[in-house]
C-alpha cells in the first residue's frame, strides 16, 4: 500500500540522520583510536607502566597485564592506578574485539566499572580534582567503555529491560541487570536500539544534547499485546531518546579476586526528556543525552514528504487504514507517550504539507525544560485536498475520540487547557474548533432549513457535522501562523483549474455529493458552499466562509495569537501577494481579535520555523503556564460539552 510506504518503517527520500564513517567519540583523539600505529595509552598511563616495569606486557596476554595491575591496586590503591587499569582495559578490548568479542565485552565492562570507581569511590573523594583533565578523561572512558559493551550486548543478545548479563573482570564476576528507571515508556515498548554516536544530523537546524555520564541511545519502539490505549496514536517505527547508565550495587568488598563473590550491577535506562540528572554516591550527576538525533533518525525512516503530496493529490489514501491498525492514516499522532498532567499542544499543518513541517519548531520547543515538563506535543495529519471546513469537522471528531480514549471520565484537567498551533490552512482548521456555527454556516450552503435535506442518514450526519458545531471546551488558546483569514490570491483561476485536474477526490465523496445534488435539486444553488470541491477553491478570497468565520461567535474562554510573515517588497513572491509572505497578504493574515500579533521577516513556507516565530510560540506557552499558576481555577470558565451531544454525533467523524 502506498500509505504504508509513506508512514511505515523504511527509508525517507530526505536523509535527516546519516551514518558516520566512524562513531563520534572523544576517545578517538585521546587514545589515538584511528592512528596508523594503532591505539596506545595516554602519557600518564604509560608513566605508570614504566614505573612498575610493565610496558613489555602491553602486547602480551591482555588478561595477564590487567591482573598484574589489579594486584598493584589491591596493595597500593590510588585514583591514578584505577584510571590506568580503566584505560588499559578499554585498549585491550579494542585489540581483541574483532577475534574475541566475548573477551572484549568483559574488558569493556571492566573498563566502565573501573572508570566509575575513579569517579565515585569514597577512598578518592578528598583527592579527586574535577579540574584535572584526567577527571574528564575518566568520564569519557566510562561513557566510551559502556557504549562499546552495549554494542556487543545488542549484537549478541539484544538489550532489553529485565535481562541479566554476566561479565568477568580481574576484580570479580559481575551480574548486570537491565532496568527501566522512570519515564513514560513501558518495558514492552523497547524493540531495538541504535547508537546516537553513529549518526550525524543534516536536516534539523539545532542539535540539543547535554553532557555528563551515560550513553545516549535511539530506542526504536515495537508494538505488543495489551499495549496502552494511547499506543494507537504512535506512528509505526517511532524512535525516542534513552540514556543508559551502569551503576554497581554498593558492597563491602568490591575488589574481590576472580574466584571471589559475584558482584551486582544495574544497567539503568532513562528517558532524558523526563530525567536530566541522577543521584550517584551522594552527588547529582548530569546524564549525557541527545534528544535531537533520535528524532532525526525517526524522520529518516518515514517519508512524510510523500504523505504531504498524497494528502493533496490522493486524499483517499490518507483515509485508508494505518499499517497494522484499523484507524485511518489521517488523524492524531504522538511521538512520545501520553502523560496525564501535561497540557496538549496540537500542531496542525497547512496545504500540501504534513507533520514534518513542524519538526524544526518541535525540536526547539522541546529543548526548553519548562515547556517539555508541562506540555506534550501532538500532531494532526489530514488530507489537504478537501475544503478546510471538512478537515475542521474531522478534527472535532478526532479530538473528541482522543479524549474518550485517554480520559473517558474527564478527570484530567490538563486536557482542558489545550493549545492549538496552526500554519496556513491549518490555522483555519484550528480556529474553527473555537467558533459557534449557529445557522450562519448552513446559510452559506442553502437558504432552506436543514430539515428539508433529503439524503440517507450517514450523509445527513456528515453534512450536519460540517456546518453545525459548538466550540471545543478543551481548547484554551489558538496560535495561527501565516494563516489566510480572508483567503489568498494564491487561489485563482489558474490554480483552481490545475487543482481540478490534478486532485483525485475520494470516489465515495464524489458519489455522495452527486447523490445529494440529484435528490435536492431545489436546495443548493450555484453559489452554495457545497459547490466548492477542493481546498484550493475553498481558499479563494471570494469564498463567503471567511466573512462568516470573522463574524462568528467565538468561545469567550479562548485567547488567540497571530504570527504574520512579511517579505521585502521585491521579487516574484512579493508581487504575487503584496505586503505579505508570498502566498498570504498582510491584510488577509492580520486579525483584530488577537491577544498578540507578531510580524516576522519570512516567506510562507518558513514563517512557522523562523526563530522569531518559534520564540513567540514559546513565549505564549510560558504565558499560558504563568496564567494557570495565577488562576488555577480557570478551567471552570469553559462549559463542559454535554455527553448526549457527543453520543448523538454532533462531533462525529466526517469521512
Amino acid at each position: 500500500m502506498v500509505v504504508a510506504v509513506g508512514l511505515g518503517p523504511g527509508c525517507s527520500s530526505t536523509k535527516i540522520a546519516t551514518l558516520r564513517p566512524v562513531p563520534k567519540s572523544p576517545l578517538v583523539d585521546s587514545l589515538r583510536l584511528t592512528a596508523s600505529g594503532g591505539p596506545r595509552p595516554g602519557d600518564r598511563t604509560m608513566q605508570f607502566l614504566r614505573l612498575y616495569d610493565l610496558t613489555k606486557e602491553l602486547k602480551g596476554d591482555p588478561q595477564r597485564l590487567l591482573e598484574q595491575v589489579q594486584e598493584i591496586i589491591d596493595r597500593e590503591p590510588s585514583a591514578d592506578k584505577v584510571y590506568a587499569i580503566a584505560e588499559l582495559s578499554y585498549l585491550q578490548a579494542k585489540r581483541v574485539e574483532a577475534d574475541n568479542p566475548h573477551l572484549a565485552l568483559n574488558l569493556y565492562g571492566a573498563a566502565a566499572l573501573q572508570a566509575y570507581k575513579y569517579l565515585f569511590d569514597d577512598r578518592f573523594r578528598d583527592l579527586r580534582n574535577p579540574y584535572d583533565p584526567q577527571f574528564r578523561g575518566a568520564c569519557d572512558l566510562y561513557n566510551g567503555s559502556l557504549e562499546a559493551a552495549l554494542r556487543l550486548i545488542c549484537k549478541e543478545r539484544g538489550l532489553s529491560p529485565g535481562q541479566t548479563y554476566t561479565i568477568h573482570t580481574p576484580g570479580g564476576v559481575w551480574e548486570l541487570t537491565c532496568e527501566l528507571r522512570g519515564g513514560p515508556w513501558q518495558p514492552g515498548d523497547f524493540g531495538r536500539f541504535e547508537f546516537v554516536s553513529d549518526y550525524e544530523i543534516r536536516g534539523l537546524k539545532n542539535h540539543y544534547q547535554t553532557y555528563g555520564l551515560g550513553v545516549p541511545l535511539i530506542a526504536v519502539r515495537r508494538s505488543y499485546p495489551d499495549e496502552p490505549a494511547a499506543a494507537r496514536y504512535y506512528p509505526p517505527g517511532l524512535s525516542y531518546p534513552v540514556t543508559a547508565f551502569l551503576r554497581p550495587v554498593p558492597e563491602n568488598q568490591p575488589d574481590g579476586p576472580m574466584s571471589g563473590p559475584r558482584h551486582q550491577g544495574v544497567l539503568e535506562l532513562y528517558d532524558p526528556l523526563s530525567t536530566t540528572d541522577i543521584p550517584v554516591a551522594g552527588v547529582q550527576v548530569p546524564l549525557e543525552s541527545d534528544v535531537t538525533t533520535p528524532l532525526a533518525y525517526f524522520l529518516s525512516c518515514i517519508d512524510l514528504e510523500k504523505v504531504a503530496t498524497m494528502g493533496l493529490l490522493r486524499p483517499d489514501l490518507l483515509l485508508t487504514g494505518r499499517p497494522n491498525a484499523s484507524a485511518p492514516v489521517a488523524g492524531l499522532y504522538m511521538v512520545q507517550p501520553y502523560e496525564p498532567g501535561k497540557i496538549p499542544v496540537l500542531l496542525v499543518h497547512g496545504l500540501w504539507s504534513s507533520p514534518m513541517t513542524w519538526m524544526q519548531m518541535f525540536n526547539d520547543l522541546r529543548s526548553c525544560p519548562e515547556i517539555r515538563n508541562r506540555y506534550q506535543f501532538w500532531f494532526y495529519l489530514y488530507p489537504t485536498a478537501q475544503p478546510f471546513w471538512i478537515s475542521a469537522a474531522q478534527l472535532r471528531h478526532d479530538l473528541a475520540e482522543a479524549r474518550q480514549t485517554l480520559d473517558p471520565e474527564h478527570r484530567e484537567p490538563a486536557l482542558d487547557q489545550m493549545v492549538l498551533v496552526g500554519h496556513s490552512m491549518g490555522g483555519l482548521v484550528s480556529r474553527l474548533q473555537t467558533l459557534q456555527s449557529g445557522q450562519d454556516f448552513w446559510n452559506l450552503v442553502s437558504d432552506k432549513p436543514f430539515e428539508q435535506v433529503r439524503a440517507d442518514p450517514e450523509i445527513r450526519s456528515r453534512l450536519y457535522q460540517c456546518f453545525f458545531f459548538e466550540p471545543n471546551p478543551s481548547v484554551r488558546r489558538v496560535i495561527t501562523l501565516g494563516t489566510p483569514h480572508r483567503g489568498s490570491s494564491f487561489s485563482n483561476e489558474t490554480t483552481q483549474w490545475l487543482a481540478a485536474r490534478l486532485i483525485r477526490l475520494p470516489q465515495m465523496l464524489l458519489q455522495s455529493q452527486q447523490a445529494l445534488f440529484r435528490e435536492n435539486r431545489d436546495l443548493f444553488g450555484p453559489g452554495s458552499l457545497l459547490r466548492i470541491e477542493t481546498s484550493i477553491d475553498s481558499l479563494s478570497p471570494r469564498a463567503p466562509i471567511f466573512s462568516a468565520m470573522i463574524a462568528a461567535r467565538r468561545a469567550p474562554w479562548v485567547r488567540y495569537h497571530n504570527v504574520i510573515g512579511v517579505l521585502p517588497q521585491q521579487g516574484f513572491l512579493s508581487d504575487w501577494a503584496p505586503n505579505g509572505d508570498g502566498v498570504v497578504s498582510y491584510e488577509s493574515a492580520r486579525m483584530d481579535d488577537v491577544a498578540s500579533e507578531l510580524v516576522v521577516p519570512a516567506d510562507h513556507t518558513s514563517v512557522h520555523s523562523h526563530p522569531l516565530a518559534v520564540l513567540e510560540v514559546r513565549r505564549i506557552l510560558l504565558e499560558h503556564l504563568a496564567e494557570l499558576e495565577r488562576f488555577p481555577n480557570v478551567a471552570a470558565a469553559a462549559p463542559a460539552l454535554p455527553a448526549a451531544r457527543v453520543a448523538t454525533g454532533q462531533v462525529a467523524v466526517l469521512r
